[in-house]
């Protein structure tokens, strides 16, 4: 880890607790986000030199706070501030509520951050993308990049979002519970989406972003308490949990990728399949399965499997088209067609992901599988030019790094056959001279 790693690690994990309790002080979005940008420059300079805080969430929203009231100050041009109670809430009448979730500090301004930024004001893309800029402090093209969309559309959408909260004049308080089950599949999405940040970063030296994993199946199970009886709350928290325990064994020694096949499935976190296993079977026991839920049990499926060899690729594609039935996609698509590879083969996974040629021409993941299937059939070439495409849109090295295995592995079965061609043609009286041979 580098010298700086540790604080970027604490910063993303206090960043919630941080800009909830700095927007319930200040009840204005930009003002909350640029006082915990200063007191994160401020960590940056400090910490290292001086040790973290002993609460550094505590600090964050303690300099947070203090370093705007001194911008405040200073804009005013000695106009006095408005009154104390017009600024901040200093009752925190909600202190019972949060102790009454789960007994931990700051968790009312977690929950009160989630579900102002997924107000029914707001069209539900922008509610989900002001919740992941604001909440976890995602960058603009990472939030573009889950949506697949460019950065300057996904800036126009978040800066329009924040616009409206402040229009409307939104209450930043908990809503009632009427309220709370009208945001939920918002709050649910804008969960996921940070968890998949953390699953596989889109930027950055790493592929997985540990602190946000553990944010969201953090807030995972704070909505879960909310909402105990939801089956799609359980299947989101299952289908994380599934998920982030193969996290170990993901990545080799050296940092590269490894893929599900071969991973060391003993590296494999027990307790939390443990757990996920026994939410998503209660999940389906209500028999109304949604998206979550049939995502949990296709990571389940490949979970349960002690073997690459035995997993029940039959059943998974079963699932996929369920899911497919239900929120149709082409990234379910083109996940589908892996199942679908394993049971028919290449070519049958082809001809599914072919017509999404135009509407993942962008998506990295669908130019490495393309390539992955024409190699297997045999079409070097086509495969080469997918997967230098898929190299071009690489959000991270280790991604790039990832497909020229890929790469590697296609030449070195290139000049295999090429080498058994060569020999064959020997052997049958006829000359043959590669292109580097003449140099010899």
């Amino acid at each position: 880890m580098t010298e700086l790693a540790w604080v970027e690690n604490t910063l993303t994990g206090a960043r919630p607790q941080a800009m909830g309790a700095l927007l319930r002080y200040f009840r204005d979005l930009d003002r909350a986000e640029e006082a915990f940008q200063e007191a994160c420059l401020r960590a940056l300079k400090t910490w290292p030199v001086k040790g973290p805080p002993r609460d550094p969430t505590a600090w964050l929203i303690f300099v947070g706070r203090n370093a705007a009231l001194d911008t405040l100050r200073r804009d005013s041009r000695n106009t006095v501030l408005p009154p104390e109670d017009r600024i901040s809430n200093l009752d925190d009448a909600e202190a019972n509520m949060a102790e009454r979730l789960d007994g931990a500090h700051y968790r009312d301004d977690i929950l009160r951050l989630m579900f102002v930024c997924c107000h029914p004001e707001l069209p539900a893309t922008q509610q989900v993308a002001l919740a992941l800029r604001i909440v976890s402090g995602l960058s603009v093209g990472e939030i573009a990049s889950a949506f697949l969309i460019g950065e300057r559309a996904m800036e126009q959408r978040i800066t329009r979002a924040k616009r409206r909260v402040g229009e409307a004049s939104v209450p930043f308080a908990p809503p009632d519970a009427a309220e709370r089950s009208k945001r939920l599949g918002s709050v649910a999405a804008m969960i996921y989406l940070i968890f998949n940040e953390g699953y596989s970063a889109s930027s950055g030296e790493e592929i997985v972003r540990a602190p946000l994993c553990d944010e969201a199946v953090r807030l995972g199970r704070l909505l879960l308490r909310l909402f105990p009886s939801e089956p799609e709350i359980m299947g989101l928290l299952a289908l994380m949990l599934l998920q982030h325990a193969r996290s170990p064994a993901r990545t080799d020694a050296e940092g590269n990728v490894v893929l599900l096949e071969d991973q060391d499935r003993n590296l494999w976190n027990r307790n939390a399949i443990e757990e996920g296993l026994a939410l998503v079977d209660k999940a389906l026991r209500h028999g109304h399965p949604g998206p979550y839920q049939i995502q949990a049990a296709i990571a389940a499926v490949h979970i349960r499997a002690s073997t690459p060899e035995k997993t029940d690729w039959e059943e998974i594609d079963l699932l996929y088209q369920l899911l497919e039935h239900q929120t149709p996609s082409p990234v379910i698509t083109l996940n589908r067609s892996v199942a679908v590879s394993k049971i028919r083969g290449p070519e049958a996974a082809l001809q599914i992901i072919t017509p999404l040629a135009d509407r993942l021409s962008g998506y990295f993941y669908f130019h490495g599988v393309r390539g992955a299937y024409l190699s297997e059939i045999g079409h070097a070439e086509e495969a080469r030019k997918a997967f230098d495409r898929a190299i071009a849109l690489a959000r991270t090295p280790m991604e790039a790094a990832h497909i020229r295995q890929h790469l590697d592995r296609l030449a070195t079965k290139t000049r295999t056959h090429q080498d058994q061609k060569n020999y064959r043609q020997m052997s049958e009286g006829k000359a043959v001279i590669r292109p580097d041979d003449t140099s010899r």
